[in-house]
């Protein structure tokens, strides 16, 4: 299947460029208090060294906001600033993060909106609007009853146009929603009708697993659909572990590419190795390579270098012996007691081979632009798209 990324506009955060032919990049949040600033730097490299491009950090009081600039610079990512209800902590935090978050559902009288809009302007920053299913405007509730996937694209294209309207364009938008349904559709909704750079994520997701799993399904259809041009995983789960998700969630649509991949045969009554204990622990020793490689580890000889052709490198059991292969082919035998550690040694120098990757990760080259929201529009009209799409009105 080949993706075709929708058309951004294309914005700067730090040193990151998002939206445009730009990579869909991965971000996350931290867990403490800015204030906490071992601790958040602590995290912070952690996030960074499993491949986070931008994190963004929760700022509630001005404690928050003071330690921003010890934090700021001691990362090599972007910063970005999380606000809700209080306009004063974002006018502050402009001054020394990459990027502000604001909600219009919370954030007060417009007039606070335009001072934050003018303090990153003034910072030469861009802002995001982030629209959430849980804080949305009185106005729009009242309208819909409830938070429906009209109401969140409503409010986020009734921000938008309130920012042009006063010359801002500096922008990206999400507007995130915990059920997989409303997120898709809002998110979908929105993109036929503005063409800002867009971060998808499923909010409050939940645990790691079912968390991972909410959030593959509803960013996997909108990555497949050319939507989305960052992400956040959002699990109640060490941060590192929406990275990873993250990243897992590219790398199976193909648009990007960090890190050792895993090929496990789900196991069969034929396996002569634990697969399952092989696979994890593969995992896990081999998470300090950056390199885009494709390990694969199969149960049995029987379809083992042809199950396995697709991978750079892999192994198949057997009784006292297994193999390894390279690029489908018979590499060498090793006794089976010997099978993990000279696999990972095999890994380990194809790497080195490599040389050094960018901790970001390889990246695919650009899909062709999508069409235009005009073209979308008369593609609609023309009967070539089953899928009605509602022209929100302008507040």
């Amino acid at each position: 299947m080949h993706i075709t990324r929708r058309k951004t506009r294309q914005i700067q955060v730090g040193s990151l460029k998002i939206g445009g032919d730009a990579p869909v990049s991965v971000q996350s949040m931290t867990i403490p208090h800015p204030s906490d600033v071992k601790g958040s730097l602590e995290q912070i490299h952690q996030l960074e060294e499993a491949g986070c491009e931008l994190i963004r950090v929760a700022v509630p009081d001005m404690e928050a906001t003071n330690a921003l600039p010890k934090i700021k610079a001691r990362m090599r990512v972007p910063l970005i600033a999380d606000i809700h209800f209080d306009h004063r902590l974002a006018l502050k935090a402009a001054e020394v993060v990459d990027c502000v978050r604001i909600n219009p559902g919370n954030i007060g009288p417009w007039w606070k909106t335009e001072e934050v809009i003018k303090a990153v302007n003034d910072n030469g920053i861009p802002l995001r609007i982030g629209v959430n299913g849980g804080s949305l405007e009185k106005t729009l509730l009242d309208k819909y009853g409830y938070p429906t996937a009209e109401a969140l694209a409503e409010s986020a294209l009734n921000a938008v146009h309130a920012l042009e309207d006063v010359g801002f364009t500096n922008m990206k938008v999400s507007l995130k929603a915990s059920d997989v349904h409303m997120a898709i559709d809002a998110y979908w909704l929105f993109a036929q009708q503005s063409n800002y750079p867009l971060h998808i994520g499923i909010t409050e997701a939940g645990t790691a697993a079912t968390g991972a799993v909410k959030s593959a399904v509803g960013l996997g259809w909108l990555l497949s659909q050319g939507i989305g041009d960052t992400l956040r995983v959002s699990l109640a789960a060490d941060p590192v572990e929406e990275v990873k998700v993250g990243f897992e969630i590219l790398k199976s649509l193909e648009l990007r590419h960090r890190g050792v991949n895993v090929i496990a045969c789900p196991t069969c009554g034929r396996v002569e190795i634990d697969v399952v204990k092989m696979a994890n622990e593969l995992e896990h020793r081999l998470g300090h390579i950056k390199n885009p490689i494709t390990v694969s580890v199969l149960g049995c000889v029987v379809n083992g270098i042809g199950e396995g052709k697709e991978a750079d490198i892999g192994i198949a059991g057997g009784q006292g012996v297994g193999i390894i292969f390279k690029k489908g082919k018979l590499y060498k035998r090793v006794p089976s007691e010997e099978l993990m550690d000279t696999l990972i040694e095999e890994v380990e120098a194809m790497a080195n081979e490599q040389g050094a990757e960018s901790p970001k990760g390889s990246v695919l080259p650009p899909s062709p632009l999508a069409p235009t929201l005009q073209e979308e529009l008369a593609l609609t009209s023309n009967g070539s798209s089953s899928r009605e799409i509602p022209v929100l009105p302008r507040k």
